[in-house]
């Protein structure tokens, strides 16, 4: 699988990266968990990306494959220590949540901490990311970043203190591209792209996906209308991904799933390469006409 240096870093990460969350949201069991992490480093993916707050994501990928730790890069995001709903940004919460990653990982460092969806107001404050840069200097993270959308994210890149962006960047939801990633590129930042897929909003055609962002996507497609999305699913997956994938300074895009043959449509779809430029700007030129203001990052 190809890969691409992930902006200041020393790491060539893969151009696809498995995501954590839906291992943990949907429960699967360790056995269940080994098969697809070890497909998932055997298909040539080198990026895992978890966060604390996704249920039994880090127990299972520290299960699964902490015995192969020299094979992949290992990101977790930090914030919310007692679940998604409950952000909690103080230092000494901080570090709990961090070393109670690092004991469910079992590893004594991850690649990369990033902060998870934090406000613009919490960054203004200085002191999380002075916690993060106090978390590399001890020795559990070699890299720090910014995992989140819109002007929090903005304003992350523009601290200069970061080493890597995680931001949504999909066919439903482009206004990163523009407003965001000139100033990460200018800072030579890896960019990652997360909801690359948009939850493939459109599968199930005139029924709205039932969770929040899968419907919020859902809504903008429903005007948006691109042609490309009447074809058939595995076609219409692999043409959103890839112009995910098109974005010049997306260095990689985060996919989850708990089904192994996904990983190999989606390992398909990259192989193919970038789309054409002509199909890349026709989307591009689609979200110009009809994004409203209103239709920033999903965080």
């Amino acid at each position: 699988m190809e890969k691409r240096r992930l902006g200041k870093t020393d790491m060539d990460a893969s151009i696809l990266g498995f995501g954590g969350m839906e291992i943990g949201y949907q429960h699967i069991s360790l056995s269940a968990a080994k098969r697809l992490l070890n497909e998932v480093l055997d298909s040539g993916i080198n990026i895992v990306d978890t966060a604390e707050c996704y249920s039994t994501s880090e127990e299972l990928i520290g299960e699964a494959i902490a015995a192969r730790r020299k094979d992949f890069y290992l990101f977790t995001k930090c914030g919310h220590e007692s679940g998604w709903t409950y952000p909690d940004w103080r230092p000494e919460s901080l570090f709990r949540s961090v070393e109670r990653s690092l004991k469910r990982l079992k590893t004594k460092h991850v690649d990369l901490i990033q902060l998870h969806s934090c406000t613009e107001a919490e960054l203004r404050q200085g002191k999380i990311i002075e916690t993060l840069q106090r978390m590399r200097e001890r020795g559990y993270t070699r890299y720090i970043g910014y995992s989140g959308d819109s002007k929090a994210a903005l304003f992350a890149v523009e601290t200069g203190q970061f080493d890597t962006l995680q931001i949504s960047v999909n066919i439903a939801d482009q206004e990163a591209l523009e407003s965001i990633l000139p100033a990460a590129t200018q800072r030579s930042l890896g960019v990652m792209a997360k909801r690359p897929l948009a939850n493939m909003a459109w599968h199930n055609g005139d029924r709205p996906p039932s969770d929040s962002y899968g419907r919020t996507y859902w809504e903008r497609l429903q005007r948006l209308k691109y042609e490309f999305l009447q074809g058939d699913l595995k076609q219409t997956v692999s043409t959103a991904l890839r112009f995910t994938l098109s974005v010049p300074c997306i260095h990689t895009a985060i996919v989850g799933t708990t089904r192994p043959e996904r990983l190999a449509e989606n390992a398909a779809a990259v192989e193919a390469g970038a789309l054409p430029e002509q199909a890349f700007e026709n989307i591009r030129a689609r979200w110009r006409q009809v994004a409203r203001a209103t239709w920033i990052g999903q965080t």
